[in-house]
């Protein structure tokens, strides 16, 4: 017993110094942990328990809790906004990818065709943690690029279901036919989906609509985890994993007003636990096999790195421009934190030797290391090898500025706004979420960048609360809307300055406590009466 606290106590002191140290240089707190693993490892001579089940089953426990957040975030609805990313898009890299690999590693390197598989699958999936991480401190998220990046890494997410019951049942089933093994499945997955979307969701919106009303955070805690393990544990009763039931359970609650309160009190359970899933990952590392095969780990997450660069270009050049096909590219090309789930499971099921495990998880990790170094760096490399001038907002420079306008909008109306306040001399911002007209305000010597107003996170970049003004000159109502009511949600201290065009834009606008509505027409009409009696006319 107090050999166990020794080690607890050690794990959570390392594992915090160690992960200050790494976000300082912008390294995922995922690598701490790990570290952390190897270091309990060695420090106490505890490889023996590097297959210990109670740990694993732990670490397990870790991956339902990052599943029913990923859940959280994809709900029906964004799924249906997002077809085009998450559907085409994603489907095609993870399947391309996971096609290239499968070749290499079975018909050139010779590995047998579980293990083929099982490495193939693993590649084809990017770092959610990392990637999104990054996008969404830099803002990026809400650009183009981050959108299409965002789309693919969901429907990776998405795949990691599937991918882990085709693992479960090659494990349980080794030996029954393939089409027995997909029938049993199609059937068992029906019934859990069908199950848990139509009895479970309105026993979650029961539950939880009378956990909170009790006003007793303790009780609404209690409903959600009571809902995550037993989601977790009917998957795993019809023959699926735990993960399953949870990311199902998370999808159901993201379309309820429950959605925001339930993802920020679960964060730390979540993050407890899939840090002691990393532990366990790191208690794996051989630290002189790494530095035996140190060129082969390199060589193949270089091989892997372009591999995976290429084909994801290849497949969003059909559709996007060289620099945004190249930046989402290059964002998604390294391996991630889901293929740790992947070789475990695969290992603990006997599908996976313990050598090849070893080998590929420390060139997960390597890749994850890499990744917060090289990523931030994509936009200077794609605009020297493509030209391409990136039009993403600069946040640091907007850090304490104050009292400035900002434009929304850069079609005919904006150019003339941005004409008027250089007459001003006012200090003004461009924001418009179409390349072409940013970079039309580029050209113009405007300060200009590419974004989608309605955003919070660029609301919130951009320092709208402290500035002076908001115009918008859109004329697309449902673009208009969206942005004024993000912006009145941020903040009410704005002066928001609307262009209309219609009565029925004045209607729909109506409702809300815009400053101003200038509508183009009856200014049109002022100016000529203006024009009219400034000619000294007698009536």
């Amino acid at each position: 017993m107090d050999s166990t606290l020794l080690y607890i106590v050690m794990a959570l002191g390392i594992s915090t110094i160690l992960n200050l140290f790494l976000k300082r240089i912008g390294i995922s707190q995922i690598i701490g942990y790990i570290f952390t693993g190897t270091i309990i490892v060695y420090l106490f001579d505890l490889r023996q328990m590097n297959d210990s089940s109670i740990l694993e089953h732990i670490g397990e426990f870790g991956i339902v809790f990052l599943m029913f957040t990923i859940g959280l975030e994809i709900s029906l609805a964004k799924m249906n906004n997002m077809k085009k990313e998450i559907f085409l898009n994603g489907f095609m890299q993870v399947s391309l990818t996971a096609a290239i690999v499968y070749t290499i590693s079975h018909y050139i390197f010779s590995l047998d065709p579980i293990s083929a598989l099982i490495v193939s699958l693993s590649f084809a999936l990017s770092s959610t943690a990392v990637v999104l991480s990054y996008l969404k401190s830099s803002k990026e998220i809400n650009n183009p690029y981050g959108q299409q990046a965002t789309g693919i890494l969901i429907f990776q997410d998405i795949a990691v279901i599937p991918i882990l019951i085709l693992l479960g049942f090659l494990t349980s089933n080794a030996e029954q036919d393939v089409l027995l093994i997909l029938r049993d499945t199609f059937i068992s997955a029906v019934l859990i989906i069908g199950l848990m979307f139509i009895v479970g969701k309105r026993v979650m919106t029961w539950l939880l609509h009378f956990s909170a009303s009790s006003e007793v955070d303790e009780l609404f805690m209690g409903s959600v985890l009571f809902i995550v393990i037993s989601a977790a544990l009917l998957a795993s009763y019809m023959g699926f994993t735990y993960s399953l039931g949870a990311f199902i359970a998370g999808m159901i609650i993201a379309g309820t007003k429950y959605h925001h309160k339930v993802e920020s009190d679960i964060a730390p359970f979540k993050d407890i636990l899939l840090g002691t899933f990393f532990i366990v990952v790191g208690m794996k590392i051989d630290v002189l096999f790494f530095l035996n095969n140190f060129f082969m780990i390199v060589g193949i997450f270089v091989l892997v790195m372009i591999l995976k660069t290429a084909v994801t270009y290849f497949i969003l050049r059909l559709t996007s421009s060289t620099a945004r096909s190249l930046k989402t590219a290059l964002a998604i090309s390294q391996v991630g934190e889901f293929s740790f789930v992947i070789f475990a499971v695969a290992s603990m099921g006997g599908l996976l030797n313990k050598e090849l495990e070893s080998l590929f998880v420390l060139i997960v990790i390597f890749s994850m290391v890499i990744t917060p170094f090289f990523i931030s760096k994509i936009n200077r490399f794609v605009s020297y090898v493509t030209s391409y001038e990136y039009l993403g907002l600069k946040t640091s420079a907007f850090a304490s500025r104050q009292n400035h306008v900002i434009v929304c909008g850069y079609s005919i109306t904006g150019k003339f706004v941005a004409q008027y306040l250089d007459k001003l001399d006012a200090r003004y911002v461009i924001i418009d979420n179409n390349p072409k007209h940013v970079q039309e305000a580029l050209s113009d010597k405007k300060e200009a960048y590419l974004g989608d107003m309605s955003k919070h996170s660029l609301l919130e970049a951009l320092q709208a609360g402290s500035s002076a003004a908001v115009i918008v000159t859109l004329d697309n109502m449902e673009k208009k809307r969206a942005i004024c009511e993000a912006v009145l949600k941020h903040t009410n201290n704005v002066n928001l300055i609307v262009k209309v065009s219609t009565l029925e834009d004045k209607k729909n606008l109506e409702d809300l406590e815009i400053t101003s509505m200038v509508d183009d027409k009856v200014e049109v009409a002022r100016l000529l009466v203006e024009k009219m009696t400034s000619c000294n006319l007698k009536f």
